[in-house]
């Protein structure tokens, strides 16, 4: 079997996602999926992957893994040329599943578990997808009913509750993200931090300690600020700080977890075992977060869940993203024992996401396990292709 044609999807509105099928002569198409900076990621696909995979044998899935992902640059960064070959890595799974008619989860050596328990992240409909804000204001109108950005700057009780009626028991949100631009992340003051508390007391008075809740800081603060939102968030018991600065300096990482005295998570930025491979050495990090449309796609992944093994960290894959990567990192997070939550979005998986994929990773009293059949279990909706703007790169156009 050898790859005859690489093909990009792109389409609007989700004009942060791109997908990529894999063409074989053996009529096997194998998907990816990436997203951010779409439009780079498509011209490195065509440009300068192409030329690389058209002809190849893709059941070779490490030896491709290796070449793309060990480029002269962009090698250690999530940049276009990691977020293109985690999609190409995604794809190849994808295909080496479906010759073998088998799910990845079982090429992967097997599922630890049945299904694994999920976390809400509290985006609205089209937060990621679309560029959207990370901060909303409250007058802003709710797109359905699960608009749950909007919601937790409402009443983060409700919310709460409303994910428990789910069988929903962990959510992340990030309150504190509005106060960051009037200082550059230099500082916030007492009344900001009083005021981004409001939705912890809303989740506790409403559900108690039953809600396992997760802060997202976004790399938007720098260390002194970060550990002033520390020191009010204990009160709250949070599960974890994502994020709480940027992921440039391990030791300062470290020195954050040592002095806020609250778990650490991080972080979906990193690409390659080399950079967790950092901060796991600093002592840095207590859960491990990668995201599979950035650090590398499946291999890479699979390696970064072994080195957090190594160290005794669970891992949780990132899901903020597109309904292929949140079906590849169901797939990893049911594999690898490790594994503590999966990520997922329900304004996701009970909306857009059924209007592009024919199948679903199913969520189901707050857990989640993947799709049937082989390969990723899913392929994009036959309209797609319709409705979308295609780029294809074949061998005669090379």
């Amino acid at each position: 079997m050898r790859i005859t044609a690489l093909e990009t999807v792109r389409l609007a509105p989700y004009d942060n996602i791109l997908w990529l099928r894999l063409h074989t002569d053996a009529g096997i198409i194998g998907l990816g999926e990436t997203f951010r900076g779409a439009a780079g990621v498509e011209a490195h696909l065509h440009a300068d992957i192409a030329p690389r995979l058209i002809g190849a044998d893709p059941s070779r899935i490490d030896a491709i893994a290796h070449e793309l992902t060990r480029p002269y640059v962009g090698f250690r960064s999530s940049g276009t040329e990691l977020r293109a070959a985690s999609a190409v890595d995604i794809a190849l799974w994808d295909i080496a599943g479906q010759a073998a008619g088998r799910p990845i989860v079982d090429l992967l050596g097997g599922a630890t578990r049945p299904a694994i328990a999920t976390y809400n992240t509290c985006a609205g409909y089209f937060y990621n997808a679309r560029g959207g804000r990370r901060a909303v204001a409250g007058e802003d109108a709710a797109s359905g009913p699960y608009d749950d950005q909007i919601a937790f700057t409402r009443d983060a009780g409700a919310l709460a509750l409303s994910l428990k009626e789910m069988g929903i028991g962990a959510m992340k949100i990030w309150p504190f993200d509005p106060y960051a631009a009037a200082t550059h992340g230099q500082m916030i003051s007492a009344t900001s931090i009083d005021a981004a508390l409001r939705p912890f007391r809303q989740i506790r008075e409403a559900v108690g300690d039953t809600m396992a809740v997760m802060v997202e800081l976004h790399s938007l603060w720098d260390a002194a600020a970060a550990l002033a939102i520390a020191r009010a968030m204990r009160q709250f018991d949070p599960f974890w700080m994502e994020d709480p600065i940027k992921m440039a300096d391990p030791a300062a990482l470290a020195d954050y977890r040592r002095m806020s005295g609250l778990p650490v998570c991080a972080s979906e930025t990193l690409a390659g075992r080399n950079q967790f491979l950092d901060i796991l050495r600093a002592d840095a990090v207590d859960y491990v977060m990668l995201d599979l449309g950035w650090c590398g796609g499946i291999s890479e992944a699979k390696k970064i869940g072994t080195l957090a093994e190594t160290f005794q960290r669970p891992v949780a894959p990132h899901d903020c993203t597109g309904p292929v990567v949140f079906a590849a990192s169901t797939h990893l997070a049911l594999n690898l024992p490790n594994a503590v939550f999966m990520e997922s979005v329900r304004a996701y998986w009970s909306g857009w996401y059924r209007d592009l994929v024919t199948a679903l990773p199913a969520v189901e009293n707050g857990m989640v396990t993947v799709p049937t059949g082989p390969g990723l279990g899913l392929a994009l909706q036959p309209d797609v292709l319709a409705r979308g703007a295609i780029r294809i790169t074949r061998e005669n156009d090379l």
